[in-house]
């Protein structure tokens, strides 16, 4: 079953159960995927909606910060479910230490040593990101580069 097709199986399922919050959200989702499929004239593959997805999970989180500094709970709260159901259909995100392992084997393959500083930055950053494009998110490898090149 794709991605797409599970994404419509599972908003029929939640509108049967009554599921307010993984209904909405799993509609969110769906439009995006209109809305690129619209625009781009092409019927996406589960690539083009892990993309989607990822988009709204990081998009949720970032509107997380400005809502926990404003002590807005009741919306951290409804952000926090929605990331939930969006964390089921995006693959197994990498831990920290799997994170740090591509870092040492990327820096390897291009030369660059630990502790070199932050110099080598955007070089060791720009060859890490494709290989852990969907399943580690961004700022959690920019941590660990930014830890390695320390």
């Amino acid at each position: 079953m794709t991605l797409k097709a599970r994404l419509d199986a599972d908003f029929k399922d939640a509108m049967k159960k009554k599921e307010k919050v993984r209904k909405e959200t799993i509609s969110f989702v769906r439009a995006a995927i209109k809305q690129y499929e619209v625009d781009n004239r092409e019927e996406i593959d589960d690539a083009g909606v892990a993309a989607i997805l990822a988009k709204q999970v990081k998009m949720r989180k970032d509107a997380l910060a400005d809502f926990e500094s404003a002590g807005r709970t009741d919306l951290v709260d409804a952000y926090n479910a929605e990331i939930q159901v969006l964390m089921d259909y995006m693959p197994k995100q990498l831990a920290a230490d799997e994170i740090m392992d591509v870092i040492r084997e990327t820096a390897a393959e291009a030369g660059i040593e630990a502790g070199s500083g932050k110099s080598s930055m955007g070089r060791l950053m720009g060859s890490v990101m494709p290989k852990v494009k969907g399943v580690a998110d961004g700022n959690a490898v920019k941590q660990a580069v930014m830890q390695f090149l320390g």
